[in-house]
């Protein structure tokens, strides 16, 4: 029995996220490896750190799936002297192939946004902001949008967020008794979906994570900013 291919692999991979999907200024698909290599041991992890390399290269994985991109920027050169560089030199070094679908994965049919959508039961359910129709998949795009089936109070949505999620910790910006219903989804650090959130009706954005002018930016529009954290979104 022949060898499952790196490429077949990456194939299935994007079938569930199409690369067309990510943000133009993500780096998504294969970042480190040979398609012709063999892929028999993948290991899954939501970044690349010194550990979760380090246990890819003692467990002889062939490829890691992560869902930020390593390297995320460019690179001048590859050495040593900066863990990013440390880490891909390591990882080369014992032909371990990293794969990242990244926000593509985040707006996918089935991905991430449309996840906590569902999770949190919303009705009506399409991306934030489409994605022209002339694409190959139309009916895609970045973040989403859906709505309850009864109003709740900032504060009661933010707790039912922090129970979906599993979370210990969740930010709010807003007043806590203003009822909310349209609900807009940006997971990750998605600060910069305020707008597309406001203009499209919806009175509060989830994500993981915001910066300061974003919030302050919300709290004067009157949105509401649910920040449920990086990891947990």
């Amino acid at each position: 029995m022949s060898a499952l291919s790196l490429s077949s692999v990456i194939a299935w991979l994007e079938e569930i996220a199409p690369l067309e999907l990510a943000e133009e200024w993500d780096n998504v698909g294969l970042l480190v490896g040979d398609r012709a290599a063999a892929a028999e041991r993948v290991m899954t992890c939501l970044t690349v750190t010194p550990a979760t390399a380090a246990e890819a290269i003692e467990r002889r994985a062939d490829l890691i799936v992560v869902h930020h991109p390593l390297p995320f920027r460019p690179l001048a050169q590859v050495t040593t002297d900066a863990t990013t560089g440390r880490l891909l030199w390591d990882l080369i070094g014992a032909r371990v192939a990293v794969f990242s679908a990244h926000t593509a994965f985040d707006s996918a049919r089935t991905g991430i946004n449309q996840q906590l959508a569902e999770k949190l039961g919303l009705t009506h359910i399409s991306p934030l902001l489409p994605r022209p129709a002339s694409g190959k998949h139309p009916e895609l795009g970045s973040g989403r949008r859906g709505v309850f089936d009864r109003p709740l109070p900032l504060a009661g949505f933010a707790e039912c967020v922090k129970s979906t999620l599993a979370t210990t910790l969740v930010s709010l910006i807003g007043e806590d008794a203003r009822p909310v219903q349209r609900i807009a989804i940006a997971c990750g650090s998605g600060g910069t979906f305020l707008a597309a959130a406001r203009d499209s009706g919806c009175e509060c954005l989830i994500t993981g994570e915001a910066n300061f002018h974003a919030c302050l930016e919300a709290e004067a529009c009157g949105m509401g900013l649910v920040l449920a954290g990086h990891f947990a979104s």
